[in-house]
């Protein structure tokens, strides 16, 4: 897995990843090693467009073209801390965008399912993850807050949009003692969600605020002009 070609450039993309690593997550709070190898593994350059790669470890996110960002990486380390994977899980992903939290899945779970509504983005985060030898996330084109009932249930869910409320069919996925982290809110502002099905009855609670593109779809915010 991760098998690119090494260019000129990759060593100090490595000094970067490492010091993002330890600046913007460890110095933060993250603690989970397995969060935390998996941030120093995968290559957050490759995953935006080569105008943006010189900035591609810096605190922020950065847009991805189909008015979408790459979530900042502490953002990153913050909802997959909170799904506390532990090897083997089944987790679905609504929002793949870039492909770039999928791959950090991929390194920490059994099989990630993942499903993105812009189907350019869809096929490039796949051709992206192809390249790097990921053989154990299955991309999907489709509205993400229907989740996939096909493959429920998951281990875990996570959504990289902001929904105006959990969507209803994701919590009917989540297997019991599963965890699903969403931010749920204002179109402007949210609030980080973790939820846990406890022997069917779902506990959650607010983690941190954060500012994410909305969660278009039946149970998510409606496109511009639509009923």
């Amino acid at each position: 897995m991760l098998g690119y070609n090494m260019s000129m450039k990759s060593g100090e993309f490595d000094r970067l990843r490492r010091l993002m690593v330890d600046a913007q997550l460890i110095s933060r709070g993250i603690s989970d090693k397995r969060v935390l190898d998996a941030m120093s593994k995968v290559p957050r350059h490759l995953f935006v467009p080569e105008r943006d790669r010189a900035a591609a470890y810096e605190d922020s996110a950065l847009p991805i073209g189909s008015g979408q960002t790459i979530s900042q990486p502490y953002i990153v380390a913050v909802m997959t801390e909170l799904l506390g994977l532990k090897g083997g899980e089944r987790v679905l992903e609504i929002g793949t965008g870039s492909g770039y939290q999928a791959a950090v899945l991929g390194l920490l779970a059994g099989q990630v399912f993942t499903v993105e509504r812009i189907e350019l983005l869809a096929r490039g985060a796949e051709k992206t993850l192809q390249e790097l030898g990921y053989r154990n996330i299955k991309i999907l084109s489709g509205d993400g807050s229907l989740g996939l009932e096909s493959e429920a249930p998951f281990d875990g869910i996570i959504v990289t949009a902001a929904c105006p409320e959990i969507p209803p069919p994701l919590l009917d996925q989540l297997a019991d003692g599963g965890r699903l982290v969403t931010p749920v809110g204002e179109r402007h502002h949210q609030v980080l969600i973790r939820a846990e099905k406890q022997k069917g009855r779902i506990v959650a609670s607010d983690t941190i605020g954060c500012v994410f593109v909305p969660l278009l779809g039946k149970f998510g915010w409606h496109e511009p002009g639509s009923p």
